[in-house]
């Protein structure tokens, strides 16, 4: 995510009333300036304080009248909010493949209304629900690369320009059917085919 600039301007070039934070930037959320508990306990100690003055931010002036102040704070508020958000699902950590861990190979069949893809196919799972799947097409061409567990996912698929990863909870609708694929494998780990469908995706395995 882009660094984010803040800042409110009342009467532009009147000089009334003037805002500015200096960039707050997430980046590399091992770096950023909010990236550890002491500095968002230090923000929210402010925040309630109503004070205007806040770590990293010039002078604010204090005679903001009560209705500028309440935009600020929310505009602050929002801000911490959505980058303690993205930092907890980037850093999220998936599990990797260990011994125990089940390995299948074959061949995917994937159909849509408008198109089939046909792909060499590794499937990785393990007994706590840790799920992996990379399609592929010859030598050297990921066509789709799927991690997965009870709360979190990341997909890329080359193929369709798709690149995602967050919370199960809040994935678009058109990667349901491949988030899908981790419930059917772990039910069903022994088969030698398996066949999944839906929402007009349909998914054969044949290993």
């Amino acid at each position: 995510m882009a660094g984010l600039r803040l800042s409110l301007e009342q009467g532009r070039g009147q000089g009334e009333d003037f805002l500015h934070c200096d960039q707050i930037g997430i980046a590399d959320p091992l770096t950023s300036r909010l990236r550890n508990a002491t500095a968002r306990r230090a923000i929210l100690s402010h925040l309630q304080r109503g004070e205007a003055d806040l770590p990293g931010c010039s002078a604010i002036p204090h005679a903001m009248t009560g209705h500028r102040r309440i935009v600020f704070l929310f505009l602050i508020a929002s801000i911490w909010l959505g980058l303690t958000s993205c930092a907890s699902v980037s850093q999220h950590q998936f599990a990797e493949p260990a011994a125990g861990w089940q390995t299948k190979t074959g061949q995917l069949m994937y159909r849509t209304a408008k198109a089939t893809l046909i792909g060499e196919a590794l499937v990785r799972f393990s007994k706590a629900g840790d799920f992996e799947l990379t399609v592929s097409k010859g030598p050297g061409i990921t066509l789709l690369s799927l991690r997965q567990d009870a709360a979190f996912a990341e997909i890329n698929a080359s193929f369709t320009g798709q690149h995602w990863s967050g919370p199960i909870a809040s994935a678009p609708s058109q990667l349901r059917g491949w988030l899908g694929l981790r419930d059917q494998f772990l039910r069903a780990p022994n088969q030698k085919t398996l066949r999944y469908a839906s929402d007009g995706e349909t998914f054969l395995f044949r290993f």
